[in-house]
């Protein structure tokens, strides 16, 4: 921050640091020296890593014996797959609420101090949710936030999906899982990171660390021919414990998209970007803000398991979109249509988002929203942004 463009040839301030944060081996609790942790950056602007929204949205964790436990956008108890290691219905209910807060907060920026009403019914702030032991909330500020759901290491999207989804998903409905796992962190304050080929499908045959695979298992095909998926077993090396899982799932051709999926992905994923990009709103900046304008109008024990309805006013406080009184954004991993009332929704003027109206997905366009009871109806496997001018 101190560097400056007389002396130093660069504002320094316009930099942005970040890193990965994370707390473990022989440093863990700043046993050695004080880490830059997630938890130590609060207050810093120096951004890390959130795993907490990643786990929430693809289920389980990188280092699970059993790759296949579900989460909110793998059809965590609403699509269950064969795997017992998601646990009983009752569990798997819980843990997908569980799941949703932690969205909610990752929607937030990953704020500490972010008051909402969670799955209990209760009022909490974003570090009262747990993720582990450890707090989902932890940042002061959304800058100090990296949200993503996948990224060099560990399984990219499309693979995570194909070893979580019920193996007989069509390729239609994993890219709509693709694309509503993408909005979590495209429609989430803070810092959104995609990683490289996500939007094509990219698989890695399903290797779970690539950096020493060559480019066999790191293709990355911008021309949307492949996306690399059913190159073969990947290499022993951190996948031979795996390999009875993923047998089956490489020899079975239907899980291998087509030029046209990989194509008809794509333009779904522009289109978070283009409507991310269309309102300040999905850029608050500020944690103040942040609670003024957004909340979540579905909350307590009584939610529908498997959707997040957030909701952007821009009624209240300061003009932040000129153009817009509000939104309202639906996240349905379910495989259901989801119909949600939101308080104070009736009699406004909400429409499907302009992008979506006009987009590359048949399906989105037949979300709606009724007037008289300020309701809002969803297809499932579906994230609809709802604006209101």
């Amino acid at each position: 921050d101190q560097l400056t463009l007389q002396r130093d040839g660069v504002d320094g301030k316009n930099i942005y640091l970040y890193g990965e944060g994370w707390e473990f081996g022989e440093v863990a609790n700043d046993a050695r020296f004080v880490q830059a942790t997630q938890q130590n950056m609060a207050g810093t602007g120096i951004g890390t890593f959130s795993d907490r929204l990643r786990d929430a949205v693809r289920g389980g964790g990188p280092f699970d014996e059993d790759p296949r436990v579900q989460g909110f956008a793998s059809g965590l108890f609403t699509d269950p797959n064969v795997s017992p290691a998601s646990g009983t219905p009752e569990e798997q209910r819980a843990t997908l609420l569980l799941a949703q807060d932690q969205i909610k907060v990752g929607l937030t920026g990953n704020l500490k101090d972010y008051s909402f009403i969670d799955r209990t019914g209760a009022t909490v702030k974003g570090s009262d949710v747990r993720y582990g032991g450890e707090p989902a909330g932890y940042t002061a500020d959304p800058s100090e936030v990296i949200s993503y759901v996948d990224a060099h290491d560990n399984e990219t999207l499309f693979d995570a999906l194909t070893l979580k989804l019920p193996q007989g998903t069509s390729m239609e409905d994993r890219i709509r899982m693709n694309t509503l796992a993408l909005s979590t962190t495209a429609f989430g304050q803070g810092v959104s990171f995609w990683h490289a080929g996500t939007e094509n499908l990219r698989s890695k045959s399903l290797d779970r660390n690539s950096y020493d695979s060559g480019d066999w298992f790191n293709v990355l095909d911008h021309t949307g021919t492949t996306n690399g998926f059913a190159r073969g077993l990947p290499p022993e090396r951190d996948n031979r414990d795996k390999y009875p899982y993923m047998k089956s799932l490489l020899a079975d051709p239907t899980l291998s998209p087509q030029p046209a999926h990989i194509a008809a992905s794509r333009e779904r994923a522009k289109e978070l970007l283009e409507i991310r990009k269309s309102s300040p709103l999905f850029h608050l900046g500020d944690a103040k803000l942040i609670q003024q304008k957004l909340s979540f109008p579905s909350a307590g024990p009584d939610q529908a398991p498997g959707v997040v309805v957030m909701r952007l006013n821009d009624t209240v406080g300061s003009d932040v979109d000129k153009d817009l009184k509000g939104m309202v954004v639906i996240f349905n991993a379910s495989d259901e249509a989801a119909i949600q009332a939101v308080p104070g929704a009736a009699g406004a003027s909400y429409s499907l988002h302009s992008v979506q109206a006009s987009g590359a997905d048949p399906i989105v366009k037949t979300a709606a929203y009724d007037p008289a009871g300020g309701s809002f109806t969803v297809p499932a496997r579906t994230v609809a942004v709802f604006q209101a001018k």
